[in-house]
């Protein structure tokens, strides 16, 4: 069974040698901290995306499709001394940020974000110049190459990079997230026209791929709760939200991709009904810190959804017991049940030690393939 068909079986809740064997992603601390405990220093860290021989990850890619701004705001340096640097970074934002603590362009302190691009419908209509869906730099170069590469493939394909378009999350990237939570109440007009806009502009952007190219799948990166909740109730996402989430999914259908998912971290359980309704049949990653039970949700919703992530990253952090411990916790139930992709709930922080990571992967397949224990 080749990445592709595995994939689409397992999402579909139908029958497969084993669930994919794949993982999230690395902080740069964590990548440089792996170096100096043996990893070598030309194994590609990019889990996610073109699969990982040296790991033996299995391939997966995404159409490089730019649903961000073009064009981008000129980067520029503000203030700076010699702890922190304030600079208006290419999306518009203005941040103070740290010095210390930056490894590949990872940094171990959040920034603070001072200022963002859209503050009223003013600055929406200058933003919205930056969206021309006909752009051709939004497309990769030799796209006719790629799509005949791709029509070719064993591996899955998913639309647009991971971590690129969401409704929610691109209020947030405008707005910033206290502005993107309460504009709801301040301004519904503002917002609606905000909403409808991005639908307009996804859908007229990836039709061009959906007629080239067989898509698998969808991932909306939305980032839309914390630990406890999510950031917007059921009543907002209802009126805002699930109309424009069901416009844009039954364009996708129609285009043949069934497979939809919702990228979230953070508790977003109690959306759960309407995230079905919306039309997703994926959410990740299922985050253990925030209370993301995997085992009552699929006992709960069924084959409603499927799941990838629900893995303890702190659990890695620990010793070989604790490893163990987490994954056989839900994995033999998950994979059972079906529709379950096992990852680590997040990018895996600089506190898991590379023997660790190597021992997780080590028992995840045996797990995986049935060997444990044997």
């Amino acid at each position: 069974m080749n990445p592709r068909d595995r994939f689409l079986r397992c999402n579909r809740f139908q029958s497969v040698d084993h669930a994919p064997f794949v993982e999230i992603a690395l902080w740069g601390q964590t990548i440089e901290r792996w170096h100096a405990e043996g990893m070598p220093r030309d194994v590609d860290t990019y889990f996610y995306i073109n699969g990982n021989e040296y790991f033996g990850f299995e391939r997966w890619e995404y159409i490089q499709i730019n649903t961000l701004m073009v064009p981008e705001f000129e980067y520029q340096t503000l203030e700076e001394d010699e702890r922190t640097v304030v600079f208006k970074g290419t999306d518009g934002v203005v941040h103070r940020a740290l010095k210390e603590g930056k490894v590949g362009g990872t940094r171990m302190s959040m920034d603070q974000y001072i200022s963002f691009p859209v503050t009223d419908r003013t600055s929406f209509l200058e933003m919205k110049k930056r969206y021309n869906p006909h752009s051709s730099i939004r497309y990769p170069r030799y796209w006719d190459d790629l799509v005949r590469c791709y029509r070719r493939r064993d591996y899955p394909l998913a639309l647009t990079s991971i971590g690129q378009f969401g409704f929610y999350s691109m209020l947030r990237r405008w707005m910033g997230t206290e502005k993107a939570c309460t504009i709801f109440y301040d301004d519904p007009k503002l917002v609606e026209e905000m909403l409808d806009f991005l639908t307009e502009f996804f859908i007229e952007l990836s039709t061009r791929t959906l007629n080239d190219v067989e898509v698998d799948w969808y991932n909306y990166f939305e980032d839309f709760a914390f630990k406890t909740g999510p950031l917007i109730g059921p009543n907002i996402y209802k009126k805002f939200l699930l109309p424009r989430y069901q416009r844009i999914n039954k364009h996708l259908r129609k285009h043949g991709v069934d497979i939809i998912s919702l990228d979230s971290d953070g508790n977003i359980e109690v959306l759960l009904p309407l995230i079905i309704e919306a039309g997703f049949t994926q959410i990740c990653p299922m985050e253990q810190a925030a209370g993301m039970d995997a085992v009552k949700i699929r006992k709960k919703y069924g084959k409603a959804l499927s799941f990838s992530g629900s893995i303890d990253k702190r659990e890695l952090a620990k010793g070989k017991q604790e490893i163990e411990k987490e994954l056989l916790r839900q994995l033999p139930f998950l994979l059972e049940s079906g529709g379950y992709i096992p990852t680590v709930d997040h990018t895996i922080p600089p506190d898991v030690s590379y023997e660790n990571f190597l021992y997780y992967l080590d028992i995840k397949r045996k797990v995986l393939e049935g060997r444990y224990g044997a």
